[in-house]
């Protein structure tokens, strides 16, 4: 009996990459028109219409739109089809505790079971490189971007030292919620007196937990994560109180205080 792959054939092969690779664009591109505001939240979205503006077939849109529904972004409807979801700020400040909790596990399995010297150095590189960012006296937009880039780093070192698939894989689904990620409200700050002083006070945090995990505490480590979490949730509150959210992706599927 032949492998399946050779029964598929190359061609079939080759096909189905393609597909597949359609989808996922399809995928990013329908997210980016999400979070622009491209289409209407709470509104069932025409799939006809969707295909004439990204010029595909109806299959890697729908494909595309039942993966945004298991993202959180959009919602199946009773009669069939999507719509675009809304968030409160509950729905937020809820996705950032789960982020929170999910990381905090990640980080007692790592110190738990152990992470190789190697591992370590990378994310101790993560910081350094926070270190020379946070050096300045003042920090300019470039800056907070640098920022936000090498604190997604060591976020996803962090993520792969708890040595676990599944843990990975379900901390990339939250992160993947909207506004959920390490840095989602970080550059909003740029302009606050409080700014720099939050980021320190998060590089500690980053520090503490990458000790905690070289010296096998694991409940500290986990405690330590779950509190980072916090500074997350106060710059939403931050942001929705200053009426600042609106310069950020996705500000129209928030609704405050619902």
């Amino acid at each position: 009996m032949k492998p399946v792959s050779e029964s598929i054939g190359p061609a079939a092969s080759d096909s189905a990459d393609a597909g597949a690779s359609q989808t996922v664009k399809t995928q990013l591109r329908l997210r980016e028109m999400i979070l622009a505001g491209e289409l209407p939240s709470g509104e069932r979205i025409a799939e006809l219409a969707v295909v004439e503006r990204l010029g595909v077939s109806r299959t890697p849109i729908r494909a595309a739109l039942v993966r945004l529904e298991q993202e959180g972004l959009l919602q199946a409807l009773p009669n069939g089809g999507f719509a675009v979801r809304t968030f409160s700020e509950r729905d937020v400040s809820d996705a950032i505790e789960l982020r929170g909790t999910v990381e905090g596990l990640a980080a007692r399995l790592a110190a738990e079971r152990g992470v190789p010297p190697a591992v370590l150095s990378q994310a101790s590189r993560c910081l350094s490189a926070i270190d020379e960012v946070l050096a300045r006296g003042a920090l300019d937009d470039e800056a907070f971007l640098r920022y936000v880039t090498v604190n997604q780093e060591f976020h996803n070192r962090l993520s792969e030292m708890a040595g676990s698939a599944t843990v990975q894989r379900e901390l990339e689904r939250v992160v993947s919620l909207p506004f959920a990620s390490p840095s989602a409200f970080v550059v909003l700050q740029a302009n606050s007196p409080q700014a720099r002083d939050m980021l320190v006070v998060a590089q500690d945090q980053h520090r503490q937990v990458l000790q905690a995990i070289e010296q096998r505490e694991g409940s500290r480590a986990e405690a330590i994560m779950r509190e980072h979490s916090r500074i997350a949730r106060r710059n939403l509150g931050e942001a929705l109180h200053e009426h600042n959210v609106d310069s950020m992706p996705g500000a129209r599927l928030i609704h405050p205080r619902r």
